[in-house]
C-alpha cells in the first residue's frame, strides 16, 4: 500500500483528483481569537478507507471536513478575464462535510482527495507554539501504510480585534423552508433557521436580512415568493394594526447567534421602485396580498400604509432596544432612470426613520451626490467615482456582474480572488460588505426550487457559486470552502487594524502595496496563492515586536 499525504494551503483548490503544483504549508503565525485553515491532500495506491488521527493541544478548537466537489455548471459569462481555474462546466471542490471526531475516516484512491482542517482559536488561548499532528493510516493488516505530518501554529500574545467590518449575505428564509420541505415558521423551520443562522455567524456574517415583510428580491413580475413576513398586519377601515410576536422570536434567535445588526427588508420593488412589495394583510377575516404587483409604489394607498407601518415598526424597535442597530433599504440596485422614483421613496420613508441608517446596493454615484443614500453599497467594479470623492461610510458589494478583473467567490475562481477583498476593505476604508446569496436555492427570479448538488448557478443564470455559499444537508447546513476563505479575509482586515495600532495606517497600507509589488486596487492585485499568507506572516512579525 502506498500512501501520500501533504499539507496544503487553504488557498489551493485540489480538484480533478490531481495535486499539481500546490503551495505546501508547515507553519503559521496566529493572533489569539483568529481562525485559520489548511488542507491535507491524500492519495493511496488502492481504493481504501484511510483513517486519520488528530493530536494537538488545540484539538478541542479544531474541526475536520471532507472536501467534496460540486458542479460548476455555468462557470462564468463570456468575456471574463483569464484568471479562472475553468471556463467550461466541470467539478470544483467546494462543499465541506464535517468529519465525526469519533470516526475520522475518508475514502481514498489513487486520485487525490482533500481534508479541510479549521482551527478556531479562542481569545484566551495562551501564547506559545502548538503542534497540530495528523496521522493517516491506510490498508489492511498485511499491507499497512502510515504517514504523519505536523503543522506548527505560533500563537502570539496579541489578540485579534473584534470584527469591525459589517457583513451581510442575504439570508433567504423561504429557501430554508422549501429545500427542507417544512412549512414556513413551523417549529421545524425555526430549528433550521437557528442552524443556518449559527453557521452564518461562524463565517463572519454579523448583519441579518430581516423579513419584516417578504423581501421583494429576485421575484418575477406578477409572481410571489413564499410569504415570510414576520409582521402580521390587519386592516380595519383606514387603520392598520401590527402584531410583532414573530419578530420577537426572530430577534431572540438573532441575539442568540450573535447578530449585531438588523437589515430591514426592502420597502419598494427591485430594479426600479415601480411597485409595492407583496405584503399580506388580513381584512374582514380574509388574508390576502393587499399590496404587490397590482399596487403602484407611488400610490396614495401604499403611502397611507407606510405612514402607519414605519412609525409602528420604529416604536417597536426602540422598545426592543435595537433601533440604532437597524438599517433600512428603499430598493435594490436602482439605476439613473430611477432617480425620481428613488427620491420619492426616500422622501416618504426617511423622515419617519428617526435616524436609523439607510443603505442600498447601487453603482451610480449621482444617488450619493444628491444626498439620496446615506450608505452607498457600491459594486466593486464601480468604486472609482466613490473612492475619488472620499465617500464617508462607503460599503461594497459583488454579485454576478463582478466577474471581470475584480475579486469574487465564484467556484471557478482561484481562492485568492475571494480572500483579496479583506485587504481591499482595509486599504479603502470600506465600512461594510454585502453579497446577495447566502442560501438562494431557487432558479433565477425564484421560478422554482433547484437541486444545489446539481446546479450551483440557479440553473445557469449566474456564475456558479454566486447564489449560495452554504449547502443544505439532512436536518441542517454545512459550509463551503468559499465561506471559510472569506472568513479569513475578514480576519485579514483585523490583522491590519491591529498592526495599525502600533505603526499607523499609512505604514500598513505601504506594506500591502510593497509586498504586492504594485498599487493594490479592486482590479489590480497579485494573482497567486502566496501573497496574502506571506503578507500576514510579515504583519504578525511586526505585531510580535509590540506584543509585550
Amino acid at each position: 500500500m502506498k500512501l501520500i499525504m501533504q499539507q496544503v494551503s487553504s488557498l489551493e483548490k485540489i480538484r480533478g483528483g490531481k495535486l499539481g503544483n500546490v503551495t505546501q504549508v508547515g507553519s503559521a503565525t496566529l493572533l489569539q481569537g483568529e481562525t485559520f485553515s489548511y488542507q491535507i491532500a491524500l492519495a493511496t495506491s488502492d481504493r481504501t478507507a484511510t483513517v486519520l488521527t488528530l493530536e494537538s493541544p488545540l484539538e478541542q478548537y479544531i474541526t475536520l471536513y471532507s472536501v467534496k466537489e460540486t458542479p460548476a455548471d455555468f462557470p462564468v459569462y463570456a468575456g471574463a478575464d483569464d484568471d479562472y481555474l475553468i471556463k467550461e462546466p466541470g467539478l470544483m471542490p467546494d462543499m465541506l462535510l464535517p468529519l465525526c471526531k469519533d470516526d475520522l475516516s475518508v475514502r481514498t484512491t489513487e486520485n487525490v482527495s482533500a481534508v479541510w482542517i479549521k482551527v478556531d482559536l479562542p481569545r484566551n488561548v495562551p501564547a506559545g507554539r502548538y503542534p497540530v499532528t495528523v496521522t493517516a493510516t491506510a490498508g489492511k493488516k498485511e499491507d499497512i501504510a502510515q504517514v504523519c505530518q505536523t503543522l506548527w501554529l505560533d500563537v502570539l500574545k496579541a489578540e485579534l480585534p473584534e470584527q469591525k467590518t459589517i457583513f451581510t449575505q442575504w439570508f433567504h428564509v423561504d429557501c430554508i423552508a422549501d429545500i427542507h420541505g417544512v412549512p414556513v415558521y413551523s417549529e421545524e423551520h425555526w430549528t433550521l433557521i437557528d442552524k443556518y443562522m449559527a453557521l452564518a455567524s461562524e463565517v463572519g456574517i454579523n448583519m441579518i436580512l430581516t423579513p419584516v415583510i417578504t423581501p421583494p428580491l429576485d421575484t418575477a413580475v406578477g409572481t410571489t415568493r413564499p410569504c415570510t413576513q414576520l409582521v402580521k398586519i390587519e386592516k380595519k377601515g383606514e387603520d392598520y394594526s401590527f402584531d410583532f410576536s414573530l419578530l420577537d422570536r426572530w430577534i431572540a434567535l438573532c441575539e442568540k447567534n450573535h447578530m449585531q445588526y438588523f437589515e430591514i427588508s426592502h420597502l419598494f420593488s427591485q430594479w426600479g421602485l415601480e411597485y409595492a412589495p407583496n405584503i399580506m394583510v388580513t381584512e374582514n377575516g380574509v388574508e390576502s396580498y393587499h399590496f404587490g404587483w397590482h399596487v403602484k409604489a407611488q400610490s396614495e394607498e401604499y403611502a397611507h400604509f407606510m405612514k402607519q407601518f414605519i412609525p409602528a415598526l420604529i416604536a417597536y424597535l426602540k422598545e426592543k432596544g435595537i433601533k440604532e442597530r437597524c438599517w433600512f433599504h428603499m430598493s435594490d440596485e436602482p439605476r439613473v432612470a430611477h432617480l425620481d422614483a428613488y427620491r420619492y421613496a426616500r422622501d416618504l420613508v426617511v423622515p419617519m426613520l428617526e435616524g436609523c441608517h439607510t443603505m442600498d446596493a447601487l453603482s451610480e454615484y449621482s444617488f450619493y451626490e444628491m444626498g439620496l443614500v446615506e450608505n452607498p453599497v457600491t459594486g466593486t467594479n464601480h468604486m472609482d467615482a466613490f473612492l475619488e470623492n472620499d465617500v464617508e461610510h462607503q460599503w461594497a458589494y459583488y454579485c454576478c456582474s463582478q466577474y471581470n478583473l475584480v475579486g469574487n467567490r465564484f467556484l471557478a475562481m482561484p481562492s485568492y480572488r475571494n480572500r483579496i477583498l479583506g485587504l481591499q476593505i482595509y486599504k479603502f476604508n470600506i465600512e461594510g460588505f454585502l453579497q446577495w446569496g447566502y442560501n438562494f436555492y431557487y432558479a433565477q427570479l425564484s421560478r422554482g426550487l433547484i437541486n444545489p448538488y446539481l446546479t450551483t448557478s440557479s440553473d445557469k443564470a449566474f456564475p456558479a457559486g454566486d447564489p449560495f455559499s452554504v449547502y443544505p444537508v439532512k436536518d441542517g447546513v454545512v459550509p463551503s470552502l468559499r465561506a471559510l476563505i472569506f472568513k479569513e479575509a475578514l480576519n485579514d482586515v483585523e490583522v491590519c487594524r491591529k498592526l495599525e495600532q502600533y505603526i499607523g495606517r499609512e505604514k500598513v497600507v505601504a506594506m500591502i502595496d510593497s509586498y504586492a509589488g504594485m498599487d493594490v486596487s479592486f482590479t489590480e492585485y497579485p494573482r497567486n496563492t502566496g501573497y496574502i499568507p506571506m503578507l500576514m506572516e510579515q504583519m504578525k512579525a511586526e505585531i510580535r515586536k509590540y506584543e509585550n
